[in-house]
């Protein structure tokens, strides 16, 4: 039994805050939202897991959400998934590692220890950095850099 939007399912906040979701009367609480694919396809392919991890239901894409379930998906996704995404460097502390970077990212101004060269990965047109601390770091497409940044970028790559 599916709704006109295609979804079985609904989603709800409990008393606790944890997210609910409600199929065929029955409710399965503290339900986690899992990208299949979150950094080359994040935008399709979403699982919604139980606490131990099996999938209760599967999405496309967002889009097939109510409006409202699909702002409880994008908290839990922003609460869970955090990855800035580096628009600018600032400078680097050497060219060797470990080094420190200074950079701008959307969600603003960081540094952060870079152990070595191993830790930054190409990703299609991108980059992902890791750095000493555990923070990954996105570097969405490397030609939307300025030439300065590209420029530091080459010297590790």
């Amino acid at each position: 039994m599916s709704g006109m939007d295609g979804v079985d399912f609904q989603l709800a906040r409990d008393t606790f805050g944890r997210l609910v979701l409600i199929r065929a009367g029955r409710s399965h609480a503290g339900v986690v939202p899992v990208r299949a694919f979150p950094l080359t396809a994040p935008d399709s392919g979403l699982a919604i897991v139980d606490a131990l991890g099996h999938e209760l239901a599967w999405l496309d894409t967002l889009d097939t959400l109510p409006a409202q379930s699909r702002q409880f998906v994008e908290d839990e996704l922003s609460h869970r998934e955090f990855m800035p995404e580096i628009v600018r460097l600032v400078g680097v502390s050497s060219f060797g590692t470990p080094s420190t970077w200074r950079v701008e990212t959307d969600r603003g101004a960081t540094s952060f220890v870079l152990k070595g060269e191993e830790d930054i990965r190409r990703l299609g047109d991108g980059l992902l950095i890791a750095s000493s601390e555990g923070v990954a770091y996105r570097v969405r497409n490397l030609a939307s850099l300025d030439r300065a940044s590209r420029r530091l970028l080459e010297r590790f790559l």
